[in-house]
């Protein structure tokens, strides 16, 4: 087995990637290949076995389907796939698939993510129609395998990703089923946070004198950030900007530098929070220099309050007022984390690091504390009482300011004109209620639905005992949906929600009496359109009937989709709401 250190950062197109890749990546806002894409695309891209050892959240999922399509190429939409990718869970199996998909639309890659929970005859029908990647859950593809659905034949990679993980769920068995299934020569890659000897022993089986590569953890430099509180907020991806104006509403921070992933993320971030009253400059690699040194001039002097920027846009910025750090999303690793958080509390000064993490996205918080050695606090997002009490207490502020101010008696022949007929305590609460109207103070919030985690699952211990493909099919695919159910948050929540202006929403003719949860729903709306979990909103599920919330322009064709379709077992009715 040799190894190989991590190469340096390079463009995309320096990997030697095609035109349409580096053009599609381009258009996502990325700016450079993480550490792990730079190690692993040069030689997955000439057909070496590898074996990869870094956390989640680094890029594995581009350092693998970028070299899939590099060798797809222009012989995209062939009769059977090339590449099978095995996922420990369906949301992960989604991810990866809605990712390469992306990466690959402009060479008309057809990808198709096959997992528990969803109805098989829907699967085995695409697979028949044709598909160029197949990402799956092992236990679903153990179904097809079986059934003979999976065509194999025409593999030429296969990638184990998060298989710690997966031998953590059970799925030994299932694994070493596929890898005996899928012929030889092939290409076998693994990625693994971590490498205990059973993942050891599927390399020594498996893979033929493989790259190895890891991406070592860098060592948090002493003092880096002695003086920086830490907290987290777990939110739904679809309400993180509402939460981030939220947080900061209530904050009420002085310069605040926010990170994002990619420039696209940056534009939309920063055109958001000036929408909510902010003063946002946005930062990222598709700027020229004159643009940079706008920004830059406006964060200084203060003009701007707020500096949304990508990791490579902000590398040597030193900003001596800086109170704030945000993580819109969680760093891709523990040392990029560390890098973001020391810039603020330098020379003594007290610093604030704030993550906005999404409920999958937990265990990375983990990761990342128990690499730094330092506790990240999780805490509530504000409740719109939470942001109506601190208003009036910087109202109350400012009163005091005011108080202390000399031109005050230019206003005095107003109030005692008013105090004539007026109790002056009167007067003082309606200028008040003017002042809060004028400057927008009083626009409705929305509640942010709360996240409860859940325990992540486990098979049945009598499974673990249990053949492949003895296994009860109906276990499997509940083992296979994983941590579904957390997408999005708890959108049980019950009670009245201001409703959103871009979302509509559905009346579905089932709830708790049929057994329904939010994860049926997600799944079947997902499963029936090019949607993600991510895109739909609040759900409430009742006694014979739920609601969901779904983009406004996507409504009618979701209601057609769903019209074809069962929900745990049984057609329903589908329609717009009529009370909305």
């Amino acid at each position: 087995m040799s190894s190989e250190s991590p190469h340096p950062a390079a463009t995309f197109a320096e990997l030697g990637l095609r035109d349409e890749l580096v053009e599609a990546l381009t258009g996502l806002g990325y700016e450079e290949p993480t550490p792990i894409q730079a190690a692993a695309i040069p030689p997955l891209s000439t057909g070496r076995d590898l074996l990869g050892q870094a956390a989640t959240g680094t890029g594995k999922t581009a350092a693998f389907a970028l070299p899939i399509l590099e060798r797809l190429g222009d012989q995209a939409g062939g009769g059977t796939p090339i590449a099978l990718i095995l996922a420990p869970t369906r949301e992960l199996a989604m991810q990866v698939s809605e990712a390469t998909h992306k990466y690959g639309r402009k060479l008309g890659a057809r990808v198709l993510p096959v997992f528990g929970g969803q109805p098989i005859y829907k699967q085995i029908t695409a697979l028949k129609r044709g598909v160029d990647i197949v990402v799956a859950t092992p236990g679903r593809a153990v179904d097809h395998i079986d059934r003979g659905t999976l065509d194999l034949s025409g593999i030429e990679v296969v990638v184990l990703d998060e298989a710690d993980e997966m031998l953590d769920m059970g799925f030994a068995d299932d694994i070493e089923a596929i890898l005996t299934a899928v012929p030889e020569p092939r290409q076998t890659v693994l990625f693994s946070a971590t490498m205990p000897p059973r993942i050891a022993g599927i390399a020594k089986s498996h893979l033929h004198d493989p790259v190895r590569i890891e991406i070592e953890r860098i060592p948090v430099p002493e003092g880096e950030a002695p003086r920086v509180t830490q907290n987290a907020y777990l939110v739904p991806r679809s309400h993180k900007p509402a939460a981030l104006g939220r947080i900061l509403d209530v904050l009420n921070p002085g310069a605040t530098l926010v990170f994002c992933r990619t420039r696209l993320e940056v534009d939309e971030l920063t055109e958001t929070l000036n929408g909510r009253g902010y003063r946002a400059e946005a930062l990222h690699g598709g700027m020229d220099q004159q643009q940079r040194d706008r920004v830059m001039g406006r964060l200084r002097s203060e003009v701007a309050d707020l500096l949304v920027a990508t990791d490579v846009a902000a590398r040597g910025l030193d900003i001596d007022h800086l109170t704030h750090v945000v993580n819109y999303d969680v760093p891709s690793s523990p040392e990029t984390y560390v890098h973001r958080i020391g810039r603020v509390g330098r020379a003594g000064r007290e610093g604030a690091a704030i993550t906005l993490a999404e409920p999958r996205q937990h265990r990375l918080l983990k990761n990342i504390e128990r690499v730094t050695g330092q506790r990240i606090q999780v805490e509530k997002v504000p409740s719109v009482d939470d942001l109506k009490s601190r208003r009036l207490e910087l109202l109350q502020e400012t009163l005091e300011h005011a108080l202390t101010g000399d031109d005050l008696d230019r206003h005095r022949p107003v109030v005692e004109a008013l105090a004539e007929d007026h109790d002056v305590f009167e007067i003082a609460l309606a200028a008040l209620a003017l002042y809060q109207e004028a400057s927008g103070a009083e626009t409705d919030e929305v509640e942010i639905p709360e996240v409860n985690l859940r325990p992540e699952r486990r098979p049945r211990d009598r499974d673990r005992d249990r053949k492949p493909w003895e296994r009860d099919r109906g276990d499997r695919r509940d083992r296979d949906r994983g941590d579904r159910g957390d997408r999005g948050g708890d959108r049980r929540e019950r009670g009245w929600r201001e409703p959103n202006p871009d979302m509509a929403k559905l009346y579905i003719g089932a709830g708790r009496e049929a057994r329904v949860n939010p994860g049926d729903l997600v799944g079947a709306i997902c499963n029936e359109t090019n949607l993600s979990g991510r895109d739909i909103g609040a759900i409430d599920i009742f006694g014979r009937f739920s609601l969901v919330e779904v983009p406004k322009g996507r409504a009618e064709a979701i209601i057609e989709a769903l019209r074809g379709t069962t929900i745990r077992g049984r057609k329903v009715d589908v329609r717009r709401d009529r009370n909305a």
